[in-house]
């Protein structure tokens, strides 16, 4: 004899780490870090033109107890470094981080004693965007494949960090 159970009608079953996650993926709330010129693509970003809330983004927070996702753009110092650890310590879990180009990734052509040559050195960073300073297309693509990233944490195997090609 098979058992059947019949739902009602508008009902669907579901793993709640999954809606957590569906829900995670499209309420992003970033709060730039920005300290050289990759910050004004992002105020490109964040205008009519580019449109970053289609994508879940919009509410840009600058405060780190309301945000969780830190988006660092660019030159990052030995000085400056104790202060971005103790604002991402300051972030709430779940958090995620965005190094946008190449000074935050790897330092840019500052080569020197004084520039951290990336920020992965102090905070673990999700997603990479290359370029001096990046397009606002690369940066809603970052964005996209954080997405993809967030909706893909509650499986079996986690997605390693993504690097965006221009």
């Amino acid at each position: 004899m098979a058992l059947q159970q019949v739902m009602p009608e508008g009902f669907f079953a579901t793993k709640l780490s999954h809606v957590l996650s569906w829900g995670r993926k499209y309420s992003l709330w970033p709060m730039p870090f920005g300290t050289a010129c990759c910050a004004i693509e992002f105020m490109g970003v964040v205008s009519s033109r580019f449109d970053i809330s289609r994508f879940g983004a919009e509410l840009v927070r600058f405060s780190p107890r309301q945000a969780d996702l830190m988006m660092v753009m660019g030159t990052i110092s030995y000085k400056m470094a104790p202060i971005l650890k103790r604002i991402w310590d300051q972030m709430c879990e779940p958090k995620w981080c965005i190094a946008m180009g190449a000074c935050a990734s790897s330092g840019g052509f500052y080569n020197n004693y004084a520039t951290l040559q990336g920020i992965d050195e102090i905070i673990p960073v999700d997603v990479y965007i290359p370029g001096c300073p990046p397009r606002p297309e690369q940066i809603i693509h970052a964005i996209v494949k954080l997405q993809e990233k967030i909706a893909g944490e509650g499986k079996a195997f986690p997605i390693p960090p993504q690097v965006i090609n221009g």
